[in-house]
């Protein structure tokens, strides 16, 4: 009896360490809530930040992934530029010697590529960030000609002319002639006429002057003007402009 008594006065003592230890162990148990919450806060953030960038992007400044040696040496393959898209939002149009990216939609490509709609939507939106190449129909190079400019291949010495003016266009690939292609062109009002700088490899107003449009690309198609490299690094700056134009005479103005 006095060992059972014993026991029983020893029991309600362990009862607390029991506790305690229970406590102990309920106290290193994972707070599973907040790891979740701070995940979520995570990729709420990143979700935010994609859209702002994509917002950015559409409307205030794009990067593009040159795809082609077509506007050499003034752009490399692989070179990421940065488009101007408010460039031409109040009231200014593009000019003689802009390095531009536009949609060549019934220009340049007389059908739209068909494709996958999810496929499209997400390769236009790493297009937009400069994480893949463009769409098949958007493409970047120079305004040779703008609406009323009366633009020929070639003179004598092999140059282009505006408006009745030689042009030297300092810009070119090294080797390429101006054109191989003779040509005599009015540019019609609100459309351009665009070339590469790389003209031996460039398909450009040239190869379209056959078909509807005859080459001429609308001056509503243009995206933006191309104003800084992005990568490389050792590229990186605003790009160079030309002077190529300068003291072109207005359209018309040659014919006296």
């Amino acid at each position: 009896m006095d060992t059972e008594a014993q026991h029983m006065e020893r029991d309600p003592s362990s009862a607390p360490a029991d506790g305690a230890e229970e406590g102990s162990r309920f106290t290193h148990v994972p707070d599973r809530s907040a790891d979740s919450m701070s995940w979520g806060r995570a990729v709420s953030l990143g979700m935010l930040c994609t859209v702002a960038l994509l917002l950015f992007s559409a409307f205030v400044l794009q990067p593009f992934l040159i795809p082609s040696g077509s506007m050499e040496p003034t752009l490399k393959v692989g070179d990421r530029v940065l488009v101007n898209k408010l460039a031409y939002r109040f009231g200014s149009e593009p000019q003689r010697g802009d390095v531009v990216v536009f949609d060549g939609t019934g220009s340049f490509v007389q059908e739209t590529p068909e494709g996958d709609a999810v496929t499209a939507l997400l390769r236009g939106a790493a297009a937009s960030l400069g994480l893949a190449e463009p769409a098949e129909t958007d493409f970047v190079k120079r305004v040779v000609g703008v609406g009323g400019d009366r633009v020929v291949c070639c003179d004598e010495r092999g140059r282009l002319g505006v408006n009745g003016r030689s042009v030297d266009e300092e810009y070119l690939h090294p080797g390429d002639k101006p054109s191989e292609v003779a040509f005599d062109i009015v540019v019609p009002d609100g459309t351009l006429w665009m070339m590469g700088d790389h003209r031996g490899k460039s398909r450009d107003s040239r190869d379209h002057l056959g078909q509807p449009g005859g080459g001429m690309v609308p001056v509503d198609r243009v995206i933006g003007r191309v104003d800084w490299l992005g990568w490389p690094l050792g590229r990186l700056g605003s790009l160079e402009g030309t002077g190529a134009f300068t003291g072109i005479r207005p359209p018309g103005a040659s014919h006296g």
